[in-house]
């Protein structure tokens, strides 16, 4: 990246601003990637990114150790960090995952649902229908989420839950074009297969939301030009490797 780009470098929003700093910095670093500002290839400027967000070093090499885990960027030694190469079916793989846990969670919230949960999924899910916010979709979306995993009743599938990761960085409902919509229906057949008892229904109806939403994803991805190219590692080429962290 070159001085004239990392002076284009983006203010954080309020919203980054009330993370942790480890945190902070990986959605950051997600939110160029997923605004173009850094592509496949490219060297993180750590030094820019840690001045726009006004801490040290420290907290945006724990961002980058994070974002390695999760296969958005590469570090090499010496070198610095590279933005790594995203892949369609890594991105599909990611919702079919959160559709195994959540899905999991709605089959044992099913099998231990009570008359008050089912009401407040029927009031959550009738609000979906009358909302187009995306901050309050977002919001309705957490809560019938949260009530699913409360009423499942194991703190191991919700300590499972809290440690994915979302792709998408910022509220998904205004990023991804069709996902209120998916939302909308999703809801509307999982809250039919709880209160019908159907635990097995309810899983695949969590499962095919997220499948949507993954597809949804992809699809915008892949407008965006995110995914990779099939070339080569441009993080090797000396251009690159030149480049100011």
């Amino acid at each position: 990246m070159t001085t004239s780009q990392k002076n284009l470098l983006p203010p954080p929003e309020e919203a980054l601003l009330r993370r942790g700093r480890g945190e902070q910095t990986a959605l950051y670093i997600r939110r160029l990637i997923f605004d173009g500002r850094l592509r496949q290839g490219d060297r993180v400027p750590q030094d820019e990114i840690a001045r726009v967000l006004g801490i040290s070093r420290i907290p945006v090499r724990e961002g980058l150790l994070s974002l390695e885990r999760e296969g958005w960027v590469t570090i090499k030694p010496h070198r610095g960090a590279f933005i790594g190469a995203l892949d369609e079916a890594a991105v599909r793989d990611h919702h079919a995952l959160y559709g195994v846990v959540y899905g999991f969670a709605a089959r044992r919230a099913t099998e231990r649902s009570t008359p008050k949960m089912v009401a407040r999924l029927r009031e959550i899910t009738a609000e979906f229908g009358r909302q187009d916010d995306p901050a309050e979709v977002a919001r309705l979306n957490h809560e019938f989420d949260r009530m699913i995993m409360d009423a499942a009743g194991s703190p191991r599938l919700r300590a499972v839950a809290r440690a994915m990761v979302g792709l998408v960085p910022g509220n998904f409902f205004e990023l991804i074009p069709g996902a209120i919509e998916v939302e909308r229906t999703g809801s509307r057949a999982i809250l039919a297969a709880v209160r019908a008892g159907d635990a097995q229904r309810a899983a695949e109806a969590y499962a095919h939301k997220l499948d949507r939403h993954g597809a949804l994803v992809a699809g915008l991805f892949k407008t965006r030009g995110l995914f990779s190219t099939g070339g080569r590692d441009q993080s090797d080429h000396p251009a690159n490797g030149a480049r100011s962290a």
